[in-house]
């Protein structure tokens, strides 16, 4: 594309998916081999690198909640400048850049400038964690729909409606949600969301580390404190987590057991 005389390149907003390289999309390894620049998100796997040219400058760009970001605007200017500089960007985002990844402020300021920006989805932590622990988002028995929700808005204007959430009966899958477990708890419980409503907490699902945990909305903040559970994480509420795999309700029953032994003869 060229504006002004000038030549630009083109971004390309890539989802790397939930952690497990192998679930990478060969659109995403179509643009990642033809990258001259790379920014990439803390939580994606580095292993996803490996398709990328051995010229390509690499940028880490981290974004985790809790922990030293890199500033939005930082990372806009940059993908700009390198854009009119006719460079080929990819923007390399955990889960899908288009499901609580910004993908959609970051296309809009980048079109705004004239710079070419193509979506590259990818799969979201909200399906795969779920997924990896056999629990479905739809049922045809308990739920006909599933929500995705942030744990918490911009600010507080913009945070969630807990009590409306409450009364749907309709799986909740709710993002960076962990650290606040106790409001939400509160809140869904106010709403008239029963207490034996069955709860799974899925860590850094499909990757290494995963581990979750299986349990009530009425015990959520005391399982997850007595868990080793921390972000990032995914938390499904709803009746669906009733087909969890057996492996991932006796792993957590373990888990659990095992740290309450811990302190009992500490």
């Amino acid at each position: 594309m060229e504006q002004f005389g000038k030549v630009l390149g083109k971004v390309f907003l890539v989802g790397a998916g939930p952690g497990d390289p192998d679930l990478l999309t060969i659109k995403a390894v179509k643009a990642i081999a033809q990258a001259d620049v790379i920014l990439i998100d803390d939580l994606v796997n580095p292993e996803v690198l490996q398709y990328a040219p051995a010229t390509a400058r690499i940028v880490n760009v981290g974004k985790r909640g809790g922990c030293k970001q890199t500033p939005q605007e930082f990372i806009e200017r940059l993908m700009l400048s390198e854009a009119q500089a006719g460079q080929c960007v990819v923007r390399l985002k955990g889960g899908d850049p288009f499901i609580f990844g910004r993908g959609g402020e970051e296309r809009d300021h980048l079109q705004a400038e004239g710079v070419e920006v193509e979506v590259i989805n990818g799969i979201s932590s909200g399906l795969a964690a779920p997924a990896s622990i056999g629990v479905p988002l739809t049922h045809r028995e308990w739920s006909q729909g599933a929500i995705f929700i942030t744990g918490h808005g911009k600010n507080a204007e913009s945070n969630p409606d807990w009590n409306t959430l409450a009364k749907l009966n309709l799986t909740l899958v709710i993002y960076m949600g962990v650290a606040r477990s106790t409001e939400i708890q509160a809140a869904l419980l106010e709403g008239g969301k029963a207490g034996s409503t069955p709860v799974a907490v899925i860590q850094s699902a499909t990757g290494m580390a995963q581990a979750q945990l299986i349990t009530t909305l009425a015990e959520l903040p005391q399982a997850l404190a007595a868990s080793t559970i921390g972000s990032p994480a995914i938390i499904v509420i709803g009746d669906v987590v009733r087909c969890a795999t057996e492996f991932a309700k006796q792993s957590d029953v373990q888990t659990l057991r095992d740290i309450v032994l811990q302190k009992m003869t500490a």
